[in-house]
């Protein structure tokens, strides 16, 4: 009898595992693909105001969204991915801020450290610079920047992203739906396995 119970006992433990896996993995592809609509909603409000002023950009930029709508209907649907491929998306966004600001925006990229044999869940990177352009680029002055600084070592990645606050108050924790469904997913992705720091004084954001 106890043996029988011990038997039974390990198939029930065994199944509640395997749903609770299952919700898991529901709910990180349901965060997934939160990602897409913000980031094209957040693109397309770009793009409006280029096709707006008649910017010489315009034809640049849909080839931009066209390519990393392409990564991400594509490619960031598996549970990792290469940090190759998350540092080149980055890359283009970057470069479609860049056409989108013309240039007159100071905008950093630092990357260093050996990366190419890593993987990582997809869209993790995104959402913090999304916020920094969000929240930095209408800074009044000559002090305004985005900063993004990638720093490998072994299988650790630090990732740095700093920007200065425009001229109206805000407050990051209420930037929207973006940064609260990062903060799950890297909780479901890595649990234990991360930290995620958020510092502001008067001047920047530091994420």
């Amino acid at each position: 009898s106890l043996l029988r119970f011990l038997k039974d006992w390990l198939e029930i433990e065994t199944k509640i595992k395997e749903i609770e896996n299952e919700k898991l993995a529901s709910e990180l592809r349901f965060l997934k693909e939160q990602i897409n609509p913000h980031f094209l909603f957040n693109t397309l409000n770009n793009l409006y105001y280029l096709a707006h002023t008649n910017s010489p950009n315009t034809k640049e930029v849909i080839a931009k969204l066209s390519q990393m709508m392409r990564y991400m209907i594509y490619e960031a649907n598996a549970d990792k991915v290469p940090v190759a491929k998350e540092i080149e998306y980055i890359e283009n966004y970057v470069a479609l801020e860049k056409l989108r600001l013309e240039d007159n925006f100071p905008i950093l990229m630092h990357i260093e450290g050996d990366y190419e044999h890593l993987h990582i869940s997809p869209l993790i990177f995104i959402t913090f610079l999304e916020n920094a352009f969000k929240h930095g680029t209408t800074q009044s002055g000559e002090d305004g920047m985005v900063s993004v600084v990638f720093k490998f070592s072994g299988n650790h990645c630090y990732y740095e992203v700093t920007n200065t606050k425009n001229d109206k108050p805000s407050n990051y924790e209420k930037s929207g739906i973006g940064l609260k469904n990062t903060k799950r997913r890297l909780n479901l992705s890595y649990a234990d396995h991360h930290t995620l720091n958020v510092k502001e004084d008067n001047y920047k954001f530091l994420k």
